[in-house]
């Protein structure tokens, strides 16, 4: 087996996603049929996920997240900054609407 998942992330959750759309609507974690695909919901771009894919490690050094997420954490970790704020706006600045 190798490290981390066999697959790519991209299909890893494409699965994750169809497989929430096809769960019983009582159960948790059930997505509905109109729900928007996964990157529409979290707000990413699919060329920043490609991006993301090809250069994750090299871009984000500790924290990832929204802007607000990362703040958040930063606050809770009693640190002052964290490396690549800039590349948080770019890349994932999803909604704070969506980060509760």
């Amino acid at each position: 087996m190798p490290k981390g998942l066999p697959f790519h992330l991209g299909h890893y959750l494409e699965l994750v996603d169809w497989s929430g759309r096809h769960l019983d609507p009582r159960k948790r974690g059930t997505i509905a049929e109109n729900t928007p695909p996964i990157l529409e919901r979290l707000g990413i771009s699919p060329e920043h996920w490609l991006y993301l894919n090809r250069n994750f490690e090299s871009r984000f050094k500790g924290l990832v997240g929204s802007v607000e997420a990362v703040r958040k954490a930063c606050k809770l970790l009693n640190k002052h900054w964290a490396q690549g704020v800039l590349d948080y706006q770019k890349f994932l600045s999803y909604p704070s609407s969506q980060l509760n």
